[in-house]
């Protein structure tokens, strides 16, 4: 595929008519494009943006235990993102008429999870091994809301 010097993003091959995990697969198993670019921040999450193009971003995430986001959505942008290694745990926050509803979808290495944009979500690592994830946002990704989840107010801006 194409390899990616430290502290630069590549040309990217076309996938604008690719669905986001679709995208997000075929980066993770090419291992070789990102690797380099590869951190852990013992402080936060560390994320990396690996390929911008036209119609999405594709951004690399390492999480070592216990590092989470905030709950969020992601500005209106659709897409997906993909387990390259160890666990993490997504908690979704969908607001209905009688109340909000939460959903835990633990994940595995291999695996992805959809969002449109609308959704509203949380990572998590929560496991003794460091993870890392691959995340495609379509449009590019806009800056996220930060959400609350209050017992009487249910789902609110943070």
């Amino acid at each position: 595929m194409f390899a990616v010097p430290p502290n630069t993003i590549a040309a990217a091959p076309d996938r604008s008519l690719s669905h986001p995990v679709r995208i997000a697969r075929e980066l993770a198993a090419d291992r070789a494009s990102w690797a380099s670019l590869l951190r852990y921040d013992p402080l936060q999450r560390w994320a990396g943006l690996i390929e911008r193009t036209d119609t999405h971003e594709a951004w690399l995430l390492s999480w070592l235990p216990g590092q989470r986001t905030e709950l969020h959505d992601h500005g209106g942008a659709a897409g997906a993102f993909t387990l390259v290694s160890g666990a993490v745990t997504e908690r979704v926050v969908r607001a209905t008429p009688t109340g909000p509803v939460e959903e835990w979808h633990p994940l595995e290495a291999g695996q992805s999870r959809v969002f449109g944009p609308d959704h509203v979500h949380q990572v998590s690592n929560d496991g003794p091994d460091p993870a890392v994830t691959l995340h495609v946002y379509r449009p590019a990704r806009a800056r996220m809301t930060r959400y609350s989840l209050h017992p009487v107010d249910g789902l609110t801006r943070a």
